[in-house]
Parts: C-alpha cells; structure tokens; sequence
C-alpha cells in the first residue's frame, strides 16, 4: 500500500500539452488508493477532456466558478477543494500558471484554490527549452520554492517544439514517486524501526482443538498501520487473525503459539527502535500435544498446563535503547496491576484497558485507554475507535522520544 492511501489529492492542470500524460497519472493516484479530484484552467480543457479525467477520477471536474450547463450557476467552492486536499499537485504548470501563483494573481479557479490551500503543494513545471531557462523563469521558481511550494523537477528530452532539453514534465510515474519519497522523509517515525504483535496465540492439544482466546488483532493492525504511515518499517508479528493488512512498508510474519511468537520477536527485537507488544499471548499451554485427535471417550478431559515464556518481560530483560510498550487488559484493580506490570517487565509505557468499560476489549471496533509511563505519569482518554487509540499511542511515543 502506498503512502498515499487514503488521502485526498487535488490535481490542478494547466494549458501546456503535457497535460495529456495527466490521465496517466490520474490513474497511478487511484492506483495507489488516493481520492482524486481535478480542477483545470479553462484553457487546459483544450489539451484533456474532463470527462476523461472525471471518469478516471470518479469524480466531476471543475474549470470554473460555476457550471456552465447549470440551470442554477452551482458554484465550484474554492475554499472547500482547498481544505479538501491532503496534497494539492499542479501538473503541468505552466510559465503562466506559476507565474500567477507567485504574484498572487487569481482569475481562475485552479489559482483560486490554491490561494485557498493549506496543504503541501507540489508543482510540475512544463515548458520549452528557452522558456525553461528565462531569467523570469527562475525568478518564479525560486519565489514558488521560498512560499513553501515543492518543485517537481523538470525533465529532460524531446520537447514539443522539437527540440530536445530541459523542461519536459517529469513523467506521471517519477511523479508519484517524487511526492511518495518526499512524504516518507518528513514523516516522524522515517529510520524507525517499529516491532508490533498482534492477535491471539494458539495453544495445541491435538490436531484439532486448542486452546486461545477472544483477541481479534484489530488494535495490533491499527498500530501497524498508523506507524506506516507515519513512515517507520513496521514488523508485525500477528497471531492467527482475520484482520489483514498491505502496505510496502509492513512486514507480516503470521505465527500460531506463544512459543513461535517469542521466537520471533526475539528474531527482530535487536534490530527495533519501539517495540509495542499488543498481541494476547496465552499464559499456559498443554504440557503433552496429541499426535491424534482426542476421541470422546468419558465425561471429563484432564490437561496438564505449563506456563508459556513471557515475552514482554523477556524483551524488558535485555532491552537497550528500545521504547518498550505492553498492554494491560485488566478486570479489576486495574491501575495497581498496570503499574505493577510496568515495573516488573521494565517497560516505558503501559496501555491499561478494562473489561469493566463499554465498548473497549476484544472483537470492538473501539477501545478506552489510560497511558502509564516509567515516570509514574497518568494519561486518561476518552472511547475512540481503536484507529484513533493506534495514533494516540504513537503521538505519546513520539512525545517522550522528543523530552
């Protein structure tokens, strides 16, 4: 999954013939799971159509203030695109187009929005060779760069007027790659190394049954997925689980036991910079596994039980400079036995969650946390969807990293 998945891109094309590579690049947004909307100058409307952009997009495209073949003049909101976008992407941009983004000049709606756009912006530039190298050229360059805008850089070969240089738009792939990369290396947790469990572990008896329990692994998915996208290389060592996940950035290492679950995290825990244990490993498991499925033969089963390792606790024993997270799921006295686990496994930080709370726990769409820290300090939250507990998590690790 690309970094871009899931957030809103607002592409702006300009009147310049590369304008006909930005059906191609409309298509790399989507494909890398952007939502996609397009403004265009008016003139740019003689280089693409816009109801080939709009049936890429799957949404309408906008040239003006208003709709023409509108009875009622519906008008195009600049301010809303503005704030709608998560990256605004102009493409090509034009001599004249940046030009007017650099004074200030605003007689259309693509430089309506992005006056409005608090977003990055990300721009394209496209022209001749000559035009390319104007001294006015580089002025506007430098100024767009100087108001925080990011330059995609120009390209070279053959141009449209047949000459070969400087100033071909960079092509939609090396596009999507440029704001991709540029992404990443702003990102927070970029050069981090983040080890995740999740899920439940599963305990044999036989062939058959086992023993485990409720997790479904959604809160562990839910912070694999956030550390993604806050641009860390994720490894997420899950238990047997329904929740999937793809993203580039995220290595999935499926496992079944307590036992294979220690081995692994022990395989990568040297190589981490956090390490956050959400998984629900089983405390016990069967001393003696049946070759053969157990056949019912009387009223009762006796299994014999021994204690599985303690993996938080183990990686607390030789931790160096990792930023160790466990979690306590409790059902009574809940803050002592968090603080007690903090201490006794040596880790940084504690998510405490009760069993006692509506809506937090196993198979929720959502959870209820208190935050401990080594520090002794106590950070309550209210009930959010366990997505939004993943980025409070992080934001907090990120916190005391910072301190």
């Amino acid at each position: 999954m690309s970094i871009l998945s899931g957030k809103n891109i607002l592409l702006g094309i300009s009147a310049g013939i590369a304008a006909y590579k930005t059906a191609t690049l409309v298509r790399l947004f989507i494909k890398a799971g952007a939502n996609v909307k397009v403004v265009l100058t008016p003139s740019a409307k003689d280089f693409v159509t816009p109801l080939t952009l709009s049936t890429l997009s799957k949404n309408p495209v906008h040239t003006s203030f208003t709709n023409d073949d509108d009875d009622n003049d519906t008008w195009n909101n600049h301010v809303e695109l503005g704030l709608w976008a998560d990256v605004m992407v102009i493409a090509p941009a034009t001599a004249n187009t940046m030009s007017k983004m650099a004074h200030g000049t605003c007689d259309n709606l693509l430089l309506a929005t992005y006056l409005s756009a608090k977003c990055p912006v990300y721009f394209a530039p496209a022209m001749d060779l000559d035009m390319y190298k104007h001294q006015s050229t580089k002025t506007t360059l430098k100024t767009l760069q100087a108001y925080g805008n990011v330059m995609i850089p120009a390209e070279s070969g053959e141009l449209a007027s047949g000459l070969v240089g400087e100033g071909r738009m960079a092509e939609p792939e090396h596009i999507l790659a440029f704001i991709e990369n540029d992404i990443l290396g702003k990102l927070p947790l970029k050069g981090k190394t983040v080890l995740i469990t999740a899920g439940p572990t599963y305990e044999a008896i036989d062939p058959v049954r086992f023993i485990g329990n409720h997790s479904s692994g959604k809160m562990g998915f839910e912070i694999a997925k956030a550390s993604a996208n806050m641009g860390a290389q994720v490894i997420l060592i899950t238990g047997p689980t329904n929740q999937t996940v793809t993203h580039s950035l995220i290595k999935v290492i499926p496992v079944v036991s307590a036992q294979d679950m220690y081995q692994e995290a022990h395989n990568y825990f040297n190589t981490s910079d956090i390490a956050i244990l959400s998984a629900a490993v089983s405390d016990y498991r069967p001393k003696h596994v049946a070759d053969q499925k157990i056949k019912k033969k009387s009223d009762h089963l006796q299994l014999e039980l021994v204690k599985n390792k303690d993996i938080l606790a183990s990686l607390g024993a030789i931790k160096t400079s990792q930023f160790l997270v466990g979690f306590a799921l409790e059902t009574n006295n809940e803050l002592e036995n968090a603080k007690q686990k903090l201490k006794k496994k040596n880790l940084n930080l504690i998510v405490l969650n009760s069993l006692n709370d509506t809506g937090a726990g196993f198979k929720s769409p959502t959870n209820k946390v208190t935050f401990i820290d080594n520090k002794d300090r106590i950070l309550e939250f209210e009930l959010k969807s366990k997505a939004d507990v993943a980025k409070d998590i992080l934001n907090e690790i990120l916190n005391q990293l910072n301190e």
